[in-house]
């Protein structure tokens, strides 16, 4: 298995597992399907390649197979704080210990390294794997903003 940068032409096969993972797994189960289509649209072609240009999208492949995803950048502009986000494993690549890879990779690269403090907006479903690696609500605050929740981790 290995991490690396997104390229453009893994861009769409990247997509398609997003939305596989959207449809799929324990998300589902959490959310209704308006909801899933609101995640669906906002995880196009053109917004990963920015993201990607934004910040450092990464790929996690098994034998050239994109099984999982995760970008990580800066939080609107700051030199001390970093965003983690889109953070997606193929369903049927879940629970294997591919999440906290992607994370403990996030969590090594530059933009990680620099900051104080790290910020994720996480699915209800994930809130239990961000806090076992240390991310906890943000200022203590439990409330729900436009599906996620916001947890940080202080570095």
């Amino acid at each position: 298995m290995t991490i690396e940068l997104i390229k453009e032409n893994e861009i769409q096969e990247t997509c398609d597992m997003i939305a596989r993972a959207c449809k799929d797994s324990a998300f589902a189960e959490f959310y209704p399907q308006s909801s899933i289509v609101a995640v669906l649209e906002d995880i196009d072609y053109d917004k990963i390649k920015v993201k990607a240009e934004y910040g450092h999208f990464y790929v996690v492949k098994e034998n050239s197979k994109i099984v999982g995803c995760g970008c990580i950048g800066s939080y609107w502009d700051s030199l001390t704080e970093s965003w983690i986000n889109t953070i997606f494993v193929e369903p049927s690549y879940q629970h294997k210990g591919i999440g906290k890879k992607i994370i403990e990779h996030l969590e090594s690269d530059e933009y990680a390294k620099r900051a104080n403090r790290i910020e994720i907006h996480s699915a209800i479903s994930a809130i239990p794997f961000y806090r076992k690696l240390g991310y906890e609500h943000k200022n203590g605050d439990l409330s729900y903003n436009d599906g996620t929740f916001d947890l940080e981790k202080f570095i």
